[in-house]
């Protein structure tokens, strides 16, 4: 497993992270209830970015990983997790780099963004427009199931995210935290991001709303679909493909 280094994030925080390769910096920023090795490096897809020629950094977001995960509110104000991964950005000194995202990976950069961060490229993956713009029902599900597991009104649902939830050693208090801060996005504000962004999503992922929807409010904006549901389409090579495609255009 590759070294995690720390750092100190805008409230003192330590935000773990990861880097691979070498050459143009490439943010990837994984999901929820995941961490950077799980998201990408078991995948195949930062080795993917790499072999462009690259230096790969994967964050583990506050709450997740290797990465603090305090249970106290206060320490999860809106944006944190952009905060974060600003600090990040700064902290390494990166003035041209390429942001991807995956579900809330893809959340965060948008925030990003939306905040002033200008990457020279932007993928957004598991993510549709309404996940984007208001998490509502989805961010309510994944509260339910952490606070009520089986005995959640979507028991099945209860089941699989107290289950990866124990897989990862996530502490629920944190979780709830990554939710509480989410800060929601207008489609002005999205028409306004002039990066070129494709957004991807698998052929049965409507976990988040549409890709295609998200993709059309982008002024340089292109979607495309590839094999699978939101948790399966990780490990579909067609993400990896469509991510290092869009990525190598503008080399």
């Amino acid at each position: 497993m590759t070294q995690i280094h720390r750092f100190a994030s805008f409230d003192g925080q330590s935000i773990a992270y990861r880097t691979l390769g070498e050459g143009r910096p490439t943010l990837l920023i994984h999901g929820f209830l995941a961490d950077g090795p799980s998201n990408w490096i078991v995948p195949g897809i930062a080795a993917a970015v790499v072999r462009l020629g690259r230096r790969v950094i994967l964050p583990d977001l506050r709450g997740h990983g290797a990465s603090a995960a305090p249970e106290d509110l206060a320490f999860w104000p809106p944006d944190t997790l952009a905060r974060d991964q600003e600090a990040l950005v700064a902290h390494l000194g990166l003035t041209d780099y390429d942001l991807v995202g995956y579900s809330l990976g893809a959340r965060t950069a948008v925030r990003m963004m939306v905040r002033g961060a200008r990457p020279g490229r932007a993928v957004l993956g598991g993510m549709g427009d309404t996940g984007i713009m208001q998490a509502g029902a989805r961010a309510a599900m994944f509260e339910d199931g952490i606070r009520h597991g089986e005995a959640a009104a979507d028991p099945r649902s209860g089941r699989t995210i107290q289950a990866m939830m124990a897989a990862r050693g996530l502490k629920p208090a944190a979780m709830l935290g990554v939710l509480a801060s989410f800060a929601p996005t207008s489609e002005d504000e999205i028409r306004a991001l002039a990066v070129p962004t494709r957004v991807v999503s698998g052929d049965r992922d409507q976990d988040n709303g549409s890709a295609e929807a998200l993709a059309a409010l982008f002024p340089a904006g292109d979607v495309r679909i590839v094999t699978g549901d939101h948790l399966s389409a990780v490990a579909d090579p067609g993400l990896a493909e469509a991510i290092t495609g869009f990525l190598s255009a503008g080399d």
